[in-house]
Protein backbone atom coordinates (compact mmCIF):
# COMPACT_ATOMS: atom_id res chain seq x y z
CA UNK A 1 0.00 0.00 0.00
CA UNK A 2 1.42 3.64 -0.97
CA UNK A 3 0.97 6.49 1.55
CA UNK A 4 0.32 8.66 -1.25
CA UNK A 5 -2.46 6.86 -2.94
CA UNK A 6 -3.78 6.27 0.50
CA UNK A 7 -3.88 9.85 1.43
CA UNK A 8 -5.71 10.65 -1.99
CA UNK A 9 -8.33 8.27 -1.43
CA UNK A 10 -8.68 9.63 1.98
CA UNK A 11 -9.26 13.00 0.73
CA UNK A 12 -11.52 11.58 -2.17
CA UNK A 13 -14.06 10.77 0.64
CA UNK A 14 -13.73 13.17 2.84
CA UNK A 15 -12.71 11.75 5.37
CA UNK A 16 -11.42 13.74 8.34
CA UNK A 17 -10.35 11.84 11.26
CA UNK A 18 -12.28 8.87 12.12
CA UNK A 19 -14.84 7.02 10.22
CA UNK A 20 -16.27 3.94 10.54
CA UNK A 21 -16.94 1.00 7.77
CA UNK A 22 -20.73 1.50 7.74
CA UNK A 23 -19.95 5.56 7.05
CA UNK A 24 -17.32 4.57 4.74
CA UNK A 25 -19.73 2.61 2.44
CA UNK A 26 -22.08 5.21 2.57
CA UNK A 27 -19.87 7.71 1.52
CA UNK A 28 -18.95 5.85 -1.31
CA UNK A 29 -22.51 4.78 -2.43
CA UNK A 30 -23.14 8.54 -2.69
CA UNK A 31 -20.54 9.34 -4.89
CA UNK A 32 -20.81 6.09 -6.79
CA UNK A 33 -24.08 7.65 -8.11
CA UNK A 34 -22.11 10.88 -8.58
CA UNK A 35 -19.57 9.69 -10.43
CA UNK A 36 -21.11 7.27 -12.22
CA UNK A 37 -20.49 7.48 -16.34
CA UNK A 38 -24.19 7.56 -16.99
CA UNK A 39 -24.58 10.68 -14.90
CA UNK A 40 -23.93 14.38 -15.67
CA UNK A 41 -20.62 14.74 -13.33
CA UNK A 42 -19.84 11.18 -14.43
CA UNK A 43 -16.73 9.93 -16.01
CA UNK A 44 -14.92 6.34 -16.39
CA UNK A 45 -11.66 7.40 -14.89
CA UNK A 46 -13.18 8.68 -11.76
CA UNK A 47 -15.55 5.99 -11.52
CA UNK A 48 -12.78 3.76 -11.10
CA UNK A 49 -10.64 6.09 -9.05
CA UNK A 50 -13.72 6.20 -6.49
CA UNK A 51 -13.97 2.25 -6.70
CA UNK A 52 -9.92 1.94 -6.18
CA UNK A 53 -10.08 4.45 -3.58
CA UNK A 54 -13.07 2.23 -1.49
CA UNK A 55 -11.19 -0.81 -1.76
CA UNK A 56 -7.95 0.50 -0.52
CA UNK A 57 -9.60 2.36 2.48
CA UNK A 58 -11.99 -0.92 2.42
CA UNK A 59 -9.06 -3.37 2.87
CA UNK A 60 -7.11 -0.97 5.26
CA UNK A 61 -9.94 -0.95 7.60
CA UNK A 62 -9.97 -4.76 7.43
CA UNK A 63 -6.46 -5.67 8.54
CA UNK A 64 -6.49 -2.62 11.10
CA UNK A 65 -5.67 -4.17 14.45
CA UNK A 66 -7.77 -3.13 17.90
CA UNK A 67 -6.67 -2.93 21.28
CA UNK A 68 -8.92 -3.94 23.82
CA UNK A 69 -7.28 -1.72 26.86
CA UNK A 70 -9.04 0.44 29.26
CA UNK A 71 -7.94 3.66 27.58
CA UNK A 72 -8.79 2.80 23.86
CA UNK A 73 -12.36 1.63 25.85
CA UNK A 74 -12.28 5.42 27.02
CA UNK A 75 -11.35 6.88 23.89
CA UNK A 76 -14.23 4.94 22.09
CA UNK A 77 -16.30 5.70 24.76
CA UNK A 78 -16.01 8.40 26.84
CA UNK A 79 -19.11 7.96 28.40
CA UNK A 80 -18.94 4.57 30.03
CA UNK A 81 -15.86 5.79 32.27
CA UNK A 82 -16.99 4.95 34.90
CA UNK A 83 -18.24 1.43 34.38
CA UNK A 84 -18.11 -0.67 37.45
CA UNK A 85 -17.32 -3.72 36.33
CA UNK A 86 -14.11 -2.84 34.60
CA UNK A 87 -11.50 -4.25 35.75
Amino acid sequence: MDYEKFEKAVDLFGILIRTSKKDLKKKYLKLSKKYHPDMPEGSDEKFQELQEAYELLNSYMDSFTFSFDKEEFKEQFPFFTNYKNWR
